[in-house]
């Protein structure tokens, strides 16, 4: 789906976005937040500005928020299985302290281990 005028420029401008998407900017904004993987960069005096993947993003979400088939939420879900991105699931905190507990013993063990100087045969 991309086109040649979103290809023939490695930045762009909010303003150019919202016009090639017509997508309010204030929306994209919003966007932002709502989309983790939807990250545009600043420039040096602070303008945003988007590469052409992420114009591609945008025209992917209004897609699929435009036929009002999905929600935001379910938008996003589609959107990270279609960039093959996965949301690590959080791990219960016993469980990682758990784990923590388990390196630090080996550590410990690794530092003894170190510190009592070679072994002789």
């Amino acid at each position: 789906m991309p086109d040649n005028k979103t290809t023939s420029k490695l930045f762009y401008r909010l303003d150019e976005v919202s016009r090639m998407t017509k997508v309010d900017a204030a929306t994209i904004e919003s966007w932002e937040k709502e989309f983790p993987f939807l990250q545009p960069g600043l420039t040096g005096s602070g303008r945003k500005i988007f590469r052409a993947k992420d114009v591609e993003i945008i025209r992917r979400i209004k897609a699929l928020l435009d036929g009002k088939s999905v929600t935001l939420a379910g938008a996003k879900r589609r959107i990270e299985e279609e960039l093959g991105l996965r949301n690590v699931a959080a791990v219960h905190p016993d469980r990682m302290k758990k784990a923590l507990n388990q390196v630090r013993d080996e550590l410990s063990a690794l530092v003894q281990e170190l510190s009592s100087g070679p072994k002789k045969n």
